[in-house]
């Protein structure tokens, strides 16, 4: 059963009657305090907001978040983007669907990305790192299997197959920028296979076979606890491993969000994992805005409000002489 017709290719005024992957779903209140839903409807080109003011109990049954659903409704514009209005949803069987119109997955060679990391392991100077890195790097199945298909998120950057492994390879070249910068007041090694290893929970913390959600191990511990239990297994099968190198590793996964209100049990308390924590950040954000500045309509200047950073990202003019916008 395929699809015809894709979130990129919605427009305000169109009548649709589509299959999509419901992303996420809540209720709220209308002011006269009737319940309505809020949803995110998604196929691989994208995410659309779309909201039911009707039949609001029958639609929350069948719309329980990662469920393929057929809907039928209207779309408009609302505050400058794109809004689905649902008029009435249907389930629809898994199977009867290609997992490909649903999945976004990586424009880069994910095979050349990987024997970039593989270069980079060996250049490093440690031969107990690298020891440790080509545990993981030589298990097939975890890299064929959940390295190389893994997103790195649900929404916010890189949410597609092979997300995982184009973030984790962009902050490594980050790390060894740095290094390169500030030479010997770094541990080199220390912080790229920090770098290397900072998001691996990652593969246990997603499902990613027909939508992206998490997982039970990772709603109850996340992937920087998983992160960690990934690096002690390997560990184990290294028991001359240097005790301080590990307590480090195990601090840089630990701390790379940054403080606890972002998820970090412990804040970075190493120039390794104070490092870490900003270029992850900065390819993060970078990456993530560009995305949400790129599904802005042609032609316009701002952004919506973009609520996790609090503000409107301005997209610029292509000639500069267009007048601003009113």
């Amino acid at each position: 059963m395929a699809k015809k017709t894709f979130v990129a290719d919605l427009a305000a005024g169109d009548s649709i009657q589509e299959i999509f992957a419901v992303s996420s779903i809540t209720t709220a209140r209308k002011k006269d305090g009737g319940e309505f839903l809020k949803l995110v409807l998604s196929d691989r080109t994208g995410n659309i907001n779309a909201v039911a003011w009707d039949n609001v109990a029958q639609i929350n049954a069948t719309a329980a978040a990662g469920n393929f659903v057929e809907v039928t409704g209207l779309v408009s514009e609302y505050q400058k983007s794109l809004q689905f209005t649902v008029k009435a949803m249907a389930p629809v069987d898994p199977a009867r669907l290609d997992p490909a119109d649903f999945l976004a997955a990586t424009a880069k060679d994910v095979n050349a990305m990987f024997r970039r990391l593989l270069r980079i392991t060996e250049e490093l100077g440690s031969a107990d790192v690298k020891a440790l890195l080509n545990l993981f790097w030589n298990d097939d199945i975890f890299v064929e299997e959940q390295f190389k298909k893994a997103p790195a998120a649900k929404l916010m950057h890189h949410a597609y197959l092979g997300g995982l492994i184009e973030h984790t390879l962009s902050v490594v070249e980050l790390a060894l920028l740095v290094s390169r910068h500030y030479g010997d007041l770094l541990d080199r090694d220390l912080l790229v296979a920090g770098a290397m290893l900072h998001d691996i929970g990652k593969t246990r913390e997603f499902l990613y076979d027909w939508a992206i959600d998490y997982s039970d191990e990772g709603r109850l511990l996340n992937h920087i606890v998983c992160g960690i239990l990934m690096l002690e297994e390997r560990l184990a099968q290294l028991p001359h491993f240097p005790g301080d190198t590990a307590l480090q590793l195990k601090h840089l996964i630990a701390s790379h969000h940054g403080n606890r209100e972002f998820g970090s049990p412990e804040p970075p308390k190493t120039l390794e994992a104070l490092i870490l924590n900003h270029i992850d950040e900065i390819d993060a954000k970078t990456i993530g805005i560009h995305a949400f500045m790129s599904e802005q309509p042609p032609g316009q200047t701002w952004t919506p409000y973009h609520r996790p950073m609090d503000r409107f990202f301005y997209i610029g003019r292509k000639n500069k002489n267009d007048p601003p916008e009113v």
